[in-house]
């Protein structure tokens, strides 16, 4: 199901970093995300409000300086 808050989304298991792309075009890396964080959002009905609930205000962050380009998610 398309998320109206959440573009895109990946992992680096190594880093256990959780990248998040907003509709925005905004791009956070997110730190010290457990594979299990990741993998309940992935199943998770609803993106937005998983990242809002466990990942938001849980895990420390940078953002990205330049916004994602149109063309890429």
């Amino acid at each position: 199901m398309p998320s109206t808050v959440i573009r895109s989304y990946s992992y680096d298991e190594r880093k256990q970093e959780l990248a998040v792309v907003f509709r925005s075009r905004r791009r956070y890396v997110y730190r010290g995300v457990p594979q299990a964080t990741f993998t309940a959002m992935k199943t998770s009905t609803s993106k937005g409000a998983f990242f809002n609930r466990h990942i938001r205000d849980t895990f420390a962050f940078s953002r990205e300086d330049e916004e994602v380009p149109a063309g890429i998610s």
